[in-house]
């Protein structure tokens, strides 16, 4: 995931964002049709899915019959969760303290007011299978 690293622009960033919800790979007719907040047009979305394609973000699944022709199906070759923790690398490549950069990040997630008990006990369990696992 190091050697693939990539930042998405807003419009890459909504693709991707209605990819990782969906349980199947999408054609680009029905990404444009499930983007409800967004009207895109079909030389635009064209460029976005090539752009992302080539930042190794999404992946051709394969063919999909649209009238005569066939198109291609699309899925996210990366988790939102391995994105997310790309970008956090990405940052903390340019602190000068790596270790107090997650820290800070673990501080602010855990004082969330939002952060219920089950995620914090998730939280835990990771942090203590980790410390385990560099015994």
């Amino acid at each position: 995931m190091d050697n693939n690293s990539f930042s998405l622009t807003k419009n890459e960033q909504e693709i991707m964002d209605l990819l990782w919800s969906q349980d199947k790979a999408l054609s680009r007719s029905e990404i444009i049709e499930l983007s409800t907040e967004r009207s895109w047009k079909k030389s635009s979305i064209h460029i976005l899915l090539n752009s992302l394609l080539e930042k190794g973000a999404i992946k051709v699944e394969g063919f999909v019959k649209t009238g005569k022709n066939y198109g291609r199906t699309y899925s996210a070759a990366v988790t939102q969760e391995e994105y997310q923790i790309m970008q956090f690398k990405q940052g903390a490549n340019y602190l000068k303290s790596k270790s107090s950069a997650i820290t800070g990040l673990v501080s602010a997630l855990v004082q969330n007011e939002d952060i219920d008990s089950e995620t914090l006990d998730k939280l835990e369990a990771i942090l203590k299978e980790r410390k385990s696992d560099r015994k």
